[in-house]
């Protein structure tokens, strides 16, 4: 089994998980401003729990976003940081996808309907559909054409506009208090691998959705 770091900072939560030795080392914090800021010495205290030091990581998993500017930057520096100095590759998943998958996880469901706030009257939306990530984008409105009751709505966009997502999707069970956590980004990639999808090569990279700062309204 490989040693993996995870790291989240996307949102407005801070996250950190190790895999060594087949056991999880996990850290989440919550609730405190500018929480992005305790990722290094969040990863100091899994790696010295484990024993063990950055230069001994097989590799890093990350959220890449979408998700808060200054979180989303946070992660991705931090990544390309410990992957250059140490030689450690690196891969990347949607904030959408790990939210996704942590839900449909917890609630036993194949069908999980991501909204996190983005701010200015928008969504990142995304749904999770058969243990899958069937798309992620930034919306206003909903695109409902493949939504039904059985959806379970995850994220902090159903506690900003709770009245208009349930009107628009029909989804009438949700959760605002769901938040990404990096243990289920070690989660994502052990399933990833047993596709024979490895690392990725290339330096970490950010998405970020929103192109541009144009007010636009959900309504």
């Amino acid at each position: 089994m490989p040693t993996i770091l995870a790291i989240d900072t996307c949102t407005e939560v801070c996250s950190v998980s190790l895999l060594a030795n087949d056991v999880k080392i996990n850290r989440f914090v919550k609730d405190i401003i500018k929480s992005s800021g305790l990722i290094l010495p969040l990863c100091d205290e899994v790696l010295k729990e484990a024993g063990i030091t950055a230069a001994d990581l097989d590799g890093i998993v990350y959220t890449r976003g979408p998700g808060a500017f200054t979180g989303v930057r946070m992660c991705i520096g931090v990544v390309q940081g410990m992957s250059l100095a140490h030689n450690i590759p690196t891969m990347g998943f949607s904030t959408l996808e790990v939210i996704g998958f942590g839900a449909a996880k917890k609630y036993n469901s194949d069908y999980i309907a991501v909204a996190l706030d983005a701010r200015m009257g928008e969504v990142y939306w995304g749904v999770y559909l058969n243990q899958q990530l069937n798309n992620e984008s930034l919306k206003s409105p909903i695109d409902v054409d493949v939504l039904n009751h059985n959806f379970i709505g995850v994220g902090t966009g159903w506690a900003s506009y709770e009245s208009e997502l349930s009107r628009q999707t029909g989804i009438d069970h949700y959760v605002a208090d769901f938040h990404p956590k990096a243990e289920n980004l070690i989660d994502l990639y052990l399933n990833r691998i047993k596709n024979n999808n490895g690392f990725d090569d290339k330096l970490s990279l950010p998405t970020y959705l929103r192109n541009n700062v144009a007010h636009k309204s959900i309504k």
